[in-house]
């Protein structure tokens, strides 16, 4: 961390991991220090996931194709681009034609905003350099454990999608680190891809909505987003098959606690 935002998070955490919101600190400075530099933000803000939407209307097209029309939409869950952008399109449906699509976004177990977080305003990066936006957060300076899915270890949601959510038409899981890792072994396995940690959350809660089908006997065409592939992650891939990873899982108290200094701010 070069950056003054880098230096002062480590001073107050000298064994700080660094997170999303970290990096977003530190990429804010770099660009208001730099002359003629820019600097968009990402997955939080509404235009990149109105962008991102090119995934669900092209997946809308391919359902088309084969006669089919999904029950269930699951994408994994770090700012929200991905998600947003597998799952507005048919969002729409929900809201103007009687739909009732289920949309679940997947986060992981470590970082669970959308399932305990809560809904208030709060920085989109640890700095507090970006506007304060209303979304779903574990509070910024929310410290994620240092899980191998490193796109999903952010403290906040999109705004869109969090409104969606408080409104009920959309909700979240959060998946341990070992069974998202189970159900990438199981997807390299059968369908010959390996993705990445990321997206091995979206196949994880995939599973679970079959097996759920398997036991009430219930047939459902289920939708997910395949949002990277995991060619880099081959050594977060040895690490669990030699069992060195773990699951991380907060307590209550912590998250009460990380959410309290947000009022002293």
């Amino acid at each position: 961390m070069s950056t003054r935002a880098g230096k002062d998070i480590l001073t107050k955490d000298p064994n700080h991991t660094g997170s999303l919101g970290t990096a977003i600190s530190e990429a804010v400075e770099l660009a208001t220090t730099t002359p003629n530099c820019k600097y968009t933000l990402g997955s939080v803000l509404n235009h990149v996931g109105l962008h991102q939407t090119i995934i669900g209307l092209e997946a809308e097209k391919q359902m088309a194709m084969a006669g089919e029309y999904p029950d269930i939409v699951i994408g994994c869950f770090g700012g929200g681009s991905n998600f947003g952008g597998i799952s507005f399109p048919f969002m729409r449906h929900n809201l103007k034609d009687g739909k009732t699509t289920e949309f679940i976004a997947a986060e992981p177990d470590s970082c669970p905003k959308l399932t305990r977080g809560q809904f208030r305003y709060d920085f989109g990066d640890e700095a507090g350099y970006t506007p304060l936006l209303p979304m779903f957060t574990l509070g910024h300076n929310f410290k994620p454990s240092n899980i191998h899915a490193g796109g999903l270890r952010y403290h906040g949601a999109g705004m869109i999608i969090s409104q969606l959510i408080k409104d009920g038409l959309m909700h979240g899981v959060d998946i341990p680190q070992l069974e998202t890792f189970e159900a990438g072994m199981l997807f390299a396995r059968t369908e010959g891809i390996i993705p990445a940690p990321e997206s091995c959350h979206a196949i994880a809660a995939t599973i679970r909505e079959a097996n759920k089908c398997k036991e009430t006997g219930e047939e459902k065409v289920i939708l997910f987003n395949l949002s990277g592939h995991g060619l880099i992650d081959m050594p977060s891939y040895e690490a669990f098959i030699k069992g060195d990873l773990q699951n991380y899982t907060l307590t209550d108290e912590m998250i009460a606690q990380n959410l309290a200094e947000l009022d002293k701010q």
